[in-house]
């Protein structure tokens, strides 16, 4: 049998042992108190709120400190512990170092340019990587579903990601955006730096077909702002989506206690597909288009 053969054997058969443990065990019904968005949900743990503000601390607050705390560490680590005959760790921080300093930052930044942003670059791109590593690691965070241990409620084990709130990306996404054009203006001037938005070879053009392709590139920057902070937003938070629903979610939302024992292993293998490949990739595409970002704002010409 070929290959192809055995794997669409394998699938057919596993949506077999589906349907029949359907007819074995049966459907309880829809579980309509079941609501899975609520696992995104952000529930006020310390209220605080400063002229109509809501800065009140949850779980999300939690994340954040946590990957600043892992970001700010690594980056203390490379700068004062480095040394002659590295351990285990210290290989895997300069492996990291490497990839931002040469792929991210050297690949896309020259000279002083790539010396005086590779500490931004840097940062940004731990500080992703950490936020969506640590989305992975079950903690105790689940208050609406707590665990009673010898008469003291305590929160339950949850996975979340501070990158799967659009609202974190957004305002990274922000700070980049601002960065660039702030770089851009410095390096060529503010009227030098807009007219770098146009592509050479237009001297002949009138004006009024300038003025078309200027619109289009002030709409590509805007556009910017979206696809830089949902990239990064919809796939932490596919993954997640896809963990909890065959961790489990599914079963319970269908009805369907069977189905967990199926949909678990695919959880599994999502679960070393996220940590082993996206959380990592996520972080060195927005770190790799902030740096192109930067290299396009300071470059002579479009």
């Amino acid at each position: 049998m070929s290959r192809k053969g055995k794997i669409f054997l394998g699938i057919g058969l596993y949506v077999a042992l589906m349907v029949a443990l359907v007819l074995i065990f049966g459907n309880d019904g829809k579980n309509d108190e079941f609501q899975p968005q609520n696992e995104f949900k952000l529930e006020q743990w310390i209220p605080i709120t400063i002229g109509g503000i809501d800065f009140s601390i949850n779980k999300a607050v939690l994340y954040l400190l946590l990957a600043s705390a892992a970001t700010i560490a690594t980056m203390v680590f490379i700068a004062n512990r480095m040394t002659r005959e590295p351990n285990r760790v210290q290989t895997a921080v300069e492996m990291s170092y490497d990839l931002v300093r040469n792929n991210i930052t050297g690949g896309n930044l020259d000279g002083k340019l790539a010396t005086r942003w590779f500490p931004f670059l840097a940062g940004l791109f731990f500080f992703i990587w950490f936020s969506n590593m640590i989305g992975y690691i079950p903690l105790p965070t689940n208050t609406e579903h707590p665990i009673d241990v010898f008469g003291v409620e305590i929160p339950a084990f949850a996975l979340y990601a501070a990158t799967a709130n659009i609202s974190i990306p957004l305002v990274l996404t922000l700070v980049v955006w601002i960065s660039y054009h702030v770089e851009g203006i410095r390096h060529h001037g503010t009227v030098s730096y807009f007219k770098t938005w146009l592509p050479a070879g237009l001297e002949d053009m009138n004006p009024f077909g300038k003025a078309a392709i200027f619109s289009i590139e002030v709409i590509s920057h805007f556009v910017r702002l979206i696809s830089l902070s949902v990239r990064l937003f919809a796939n932490i938070l596919a993954g997640h989506l896809l963990l909890l629903f065959m961790g489990g979610g599914l079963a319970v939302l269908l009805g369907i206690a069977a189905l967990g024992a199926l949909t678990f292993p695919m959880a599994f293998a999502f679960f070393i597909f996220e940590v082993g490949l996206v959380a990592t990739l996520q972080a060195f595409i927005f770190s790799t288009l902030t740096a192109i970002y930067l290299g396009g704002a300071t470059a002579e010409s479009h």
